[in-house]
């Protein structure tokens, strides 16, 4: 599988964003997709996920900011993100991983995209 995301963008605190990341090959909707992101000078952290079936997963710090979708046609998912936040700024990194339940950790997620960056200004 490759990822491709996109959409990211400078944005003003408040403001709302839409990551997108499209997939290539057929299994698609077979996978569990994330999301993931990478402040400067910090680690790599889990932002959401969504199984295969369509469950979704926040990390706190997103929970009620944020949105995760799919759609299987497209072999798309989606990243809404909302009531922006500077400490939100970071490259956002989309992931594939095996179906079952859905995990924050990156080691479940066996392809990564290139990243999107995303800056939200005070």
């Amino acid at each position: 599988v490759q990822l491709q995301a996109s959409g990211g963008g400078l944005v003003q605190a408040g403001g709302s964003l839409k990551l997108s990341c499209a997939a290539s090959g057929r299994t698609f909707s077979a996978y569990n997709m994330g999301w993931f992101r990478q402040a400067p000078g910090k680690e790599r952290e889990f932002a959401a996920a969504i199984s295969r079936r369509g469950s979704t997963y926040f990390a706190e710090s997103v929970k009620g900011r944020f949105t995760i979708s799919r759609d299987n046609a497209k072999n798309t998912v989606y990243l809404q993100m909302g009531i922006l936040k500077p400490e939100d700024t970071a490259v956002y990194y989309c992931a594939a991983g095996p179906g079952g339940f859905i995990d924050s950790s990156s080691r479940r997620y066996d392809y990564w995209g290139q990243g999107t960056l995303v800056t939200v200004s005070s």
